[in-house]
This record gives C-alpha cells, sequence and structure tokens, in this order.
C-alpha cells in the first residue's frame, strides 16, 4: 500500500472496530498490533525503504494503520462517519466542550441543590426543574469531574462520540498533519496567486521587472504614453481615439449605449 492512516483507538470497543472494518471493506486495511512488534517490523524494512523511518516516531500510546490505495480524503470520510455516542464518565478528557441548553430536566424540586453547587439557574416550573439558559459545562482538554459527569447522565445526555481519530497520513514517503487533507484546490490556486500578487507589488515598488510584474509594467508605461501623446501633439494610432473623446465628449455618450 502507498499511503495509510496512523489512528488512535481509544475507547473504541471491538463492536465497532468490527463495523469500521466492514465499512471500509474494499477500500481499506485496517492494521493493529503491539507498538514494539509494529516499531520491530518497520525497522527490518529500512533497508527496502527507508522512508518508513518516519512513521517510528508516531508510533505511541494506543495506535492502528488503515492502509489503503484510494483518496485519502474519501477514506478519511468514511473513518469519520463511524463514532459512537457515549456518556461523560468522571476522570476522562473531555474531547469536545459541553454545553447544556435551556430546558425543563422532568427532574423533582428535591435536586435543586445539586444544580446549586454546580452555579446553574433554575426555576421550578409545573413541578419540575427547568434550566434557565444555556450552560456550559466542560470545556475541550479538561478532565471530567465526578458531577458534571453525574449531571449528564441525569438529563440522559451522551455528550461524546468516539472512533477513530487520525493522527498522521503516511503518503510516498510523507509523513503529515490530517488537516492537510482540508486543502483544496481553490485555496492553492488563491495562495498562489496571493503569492503573485505579491511578488508583482514588490518587483514595481523597486524597479526590477519580472515575469508576474512585466503586464503591469507594459500597462502603466502605455498609460504613460497616451499621457504624453493627450498632452503634446505627438500622436500615435491608439492615442488617436483617446484625442477624439476629449475633443468631443458627446462621444462618450454615444459609446455608453453600445458598450451596454
Amino acid at each position: 500500500y502507498p499511503r495509510c492512516f496512523i489512528v488512535g483507538v481509544d475507547n473504541v470497543g471491538s463492536k465497532q472496530m468490527q463495523q469500521i472494518r466492514f465499512s471500509l471493506r474494499g477500500h481499506a486495511e485496517i492494521l493493529m498490533g503491539k507498538n514494539t512488534t509494529i516499531r520491530k517490523v518497520i525497522r527490518g524494512q529500512l533497508e527496502t525503504n527507508p522512508a518508513l523511518e518516519k512513521i517510528l516516531p508516531h508510533i505511541k500510546t494506543n495506535v492502528g494503520f488503515v492502509f489503503t490505495k484510494d483518496d485519502l480524503a474519501e477514506i478519511r470520510v468514511k473513518l469519520e462517519e463511524n463514532q459512537v455516542a457515549a456518556p461523560a464518565k468522571a476522570g476522562a478528557i473531555a474531547p469536545c466542550s459541553v454545553t447544556i441548553p435551556a430546558q425543563n430536566t422532568g427532574l423533582g424540586p428535591e435536586k435543586t441543590s445539586f444544580f446549586q453547587a454546580l452555579s446553574i439557574p433554575t426555576k421550578i416550573t409545573r413541578g419540575t426543574i427547568e434550566i434557565l439558559g444555556d450552560v456550559p459545562l466542560i470545556t475541550k482538554g479538561d478532565k471530567v469531574a465526578l458531577s458534571e459527569a453525574t449531571l449528564l447522565n441525569m438529563l440522559k445526555i451522551s455528550p461524546f462520540s468516539y472512533g477513530m481519530v487520525i493522527t498522521q497520513v503516511y503518503d510516498n514517503g510523507s509523513v503529515f498533519d490530517p488537516s492537510i487533507l482540508d486543502i483544496t484546490e481553490d485555496d492553492m490556486r488563491a495562495k498562489f496567486l496571493a503569492g503573485v500578487r505579491n511578488v508583482a507589488a514588490i518587483s514595481l515598488q523597486i524597479g526590477y521587472p519580472t515575469l508576474a510584474s512585466a503586464p503591469h509594467s507594459i500597462v502603466n508605461g502605455f498609460k504613460r504614453l497616451l499621457a504624453v501623446a493627450v498632452a503634446t501633439d505627438i500622436s500615435f494610432e491608439q492615442a488617436e481615439r483617446v484625442k477624439e473623446y476629449l475633443a468631443d465628449p458627446s462621444k462618450f455618450a454615444a459609446a455608453a449605449p453600445a458598450a451596454a
């Protein structure tokens, strides 16, 4: 296989793993193993493929490989689609921020003190506790506290989803961050054009001709020639029409409908 994903598989159960394998059948292969064994196998292949050495620093914690010959972006979509909702557990690291929306919880007034301990504004509506506004509860990357996990379970909210997390991408000897796959042809074209504009601007400013600035230099030179021709008796074919318009401004009005 010329390319693969290095994926984190924390919190991925055997049933979910089976579902992921099934969804990738015919498009990619998943390989799991002990990190020490994987490193040993890769080191044994370095003589024939030295580029594999770039993978070694990323074989740590609970990771696996997804090998493919298909388009990387398409396989990434399949991996991201296989997510399973999970409740918050005390002590776990939050993979995303959690906000509790304003709602009627359906809980009795005896739970009011629990909400007060978490500084969540509430009121009693028809014998049940109502949360008055959206409440940011957990920040991404923070450890989930016992009280926060208990509250989310009481509200029957499963805020997290787990699946394979792509940590690195290997493609024909190159290893890069998966965010690179988000770059589209339009993004590359825009960056390239921005660079060309910068080169042209600098070239024009310092008077150093380049391929990017040449068209602008030619246009600017032509404008100066027209200005000289208009201000003097010097004339040339392209300047004649400009002089005609300046001599008879009514021609501007006649030219406008024709252009429209």
